[in-house]
């Protein structure tokens, strides 16, 4: 049976019944032919009130518990006999136990009442047996016997507990461990194969979802707890650059559920992506991450827990990625605007660049930037004595819309700025 199969390595004890009285030894001695009867009457009943115990389709199950049942009735007579004698084994072989069922995912509550069903039946059985053989004890020996048989059992609850324990601590390191080797797996460069990752993926107990985004994290300070996050998220806490991989990301709630958990850590999201994307999408959330922290992406400041969607910011991101050359078109295209006064730049970079996007509606300007209609008119006047008729040319607007973005990301606008201006 799997459940004696694990060894589990926990220190021996001795167990101790308290309990000695005269003839115990010689009585002890009579009954021990009697076990293998006791535990089979023992087994039955057990049987009976926990049907999920035994399983009719492998008899091993049967026989297991019969097997557990005789040896924990018969070490007790063992220990009625000499209270010296070593428990070692006995409880070795119910660690053991406990360890089986850990490994098989189910919990100890049919095991722990199975003994106490088994030490009634013992201590019924035995008194039954040894009136037979001719022993007659007083009532307050039998009651000794009827508290030692039921504080030995409860000894032996506790060693499969232990060993319940101890061997799902073990498998939950073992699982951990799969799914660091799975994260570090899927963000390999290049992307792995299918077949690797379905082999990985199954020693970790993570099902192949169809898409995946990944999360570059940065501690905000010494007192970052880590995040408490679904299983099915993988965590890479154990990276030089922590991160994590969100299975099926545009999944219902699932960016609200990032937002709620990642307290105390700085967080963008890169784009959902098939399963062999997930280095790319670490790399855009890494990108965006990166630029919040230069000040050229904004954070909500009334939510800065709130992780950053790389995907929104996408033409900073790819525009950063070769500032050289981002600044080499600014330097041409905004040449005109960079010659004005340094009080008007940042104002008639922001209109121009509201105005390309409203089309150059002074009304729709005005409310977007929030400011009069009449200041939008102002600054239109202004921005034609500087670009002159190229401001209205359609050929290169996509340059000129990029390059003032970039200018703006990287030129923050003055602490202090009037608001109104009717020029």
């Amino acid at each position: 049976m799997s459940e004696f199969s694990q060894v589990v390595s926990l220190p021996a004890r001795r167990i101790d019944l308290g309990l000695s009285f005269d003839g115990s030894a010689r009585l002890a001695g009579r009954l021990r032919r009697q076990v293998p009867a006791v535990a089979e009457e023992a087994a039955r009943r057990i049987e009976k009130r926990l049907p999920e115990l035994v399983r009719p389709h492998d008899p091993r199950y049967a026989r297991g518990l019969e097997t557990a049942v005789e040896c924990a009735i018969g070490h007790f007579l063992d220990l009625l006999a000499d209270p010296g004698v070593s428990s070692a084994d006995v409880l070795d072989f119910w660690r053991r136990v406990g360890a089986g069922e850990a490994g098989e995912g189910r919990t100890l509550d049919s095991w722990h009442t199975a003994i106490r069903i088994g030490a009634g039946v013992a201590v019924e059985e035995l008194t039954e047996r040894a009136g037979g053989l001719g022993y007659r004890a007083d009532a307050s020996t039998m009651a000794g016997i009827t508290h030692a048989m039921f504080d030995y059992m409860n000894q032996l609850a506790a060693a499969v507990s232990e060993g319940h324990a101890d061997a799902a601590a073990r498998a939950a390191g073992s699982q951990q461990d799969h799914r660091r080797r799975l994260l570090d797996l899927l963000l390999d460069d290049p992307a792995p194969a299918a077949r690797g990752l379905r082999e990985t993926a199954g020693e970790a107990s993570w099902p192949l979802p169809r898409t995946v985004a990944a999360v570059a994290l940065r501690e905000r300070g010494p007192e970052t707890r880590r995040p408490s996050l679904p299983p099915d998220v993988l965590l890479g806490l154990h990276r030089a650059e922590p991160c994590l991989i969100v299975p099926d990301p545009e999944g219902p709630g699932r960016a609200r559920l990032l937002e709620r958990r990642l307290d105390g850590w700085s967080a963008a999201v890169g784009p959902a992506v098939e399963l062999t994307g997930a280095a790319r999408s670490l790399r855009w959330a890494r990108d965006a991450l990166d630029l919040a922290d230069q000040g050229l992406i904004d954070r909500d400041p009334l939510a800065p827990d709130t992780p950053i969607a790389a995907e929104l910011h996408m033409p900073i991101i790819v525009m950063m990625r070769e500032r050289d050359l981002v600044e080499k078109v600014i330097e041409r295209r905004l040449a005109p605007l960079l010659a004005a006064r340094p009080a008007q730049r940042h104002r008639l970079a922001e209109t121009l660049l509201a105005s390309l996007e409203c089309g150059f509606n002074a009304t729709a300007v005005s409310g977007h930037l929030h400011v009069h209609p009449q200041t939008v008119r102002y600054r239109f006047r202004q921005l034609e004595d500087l670009f002159g008729d190229s401001i209205n040319a359609t050929s290169d607007r996509l340059e000129l819309h990029m390059a003032l973005r970039a200018w703006l990301a990287l030129n923050p606008e003055p602490p202090a700025r009037e608001q109104l201006r009717y020029g």
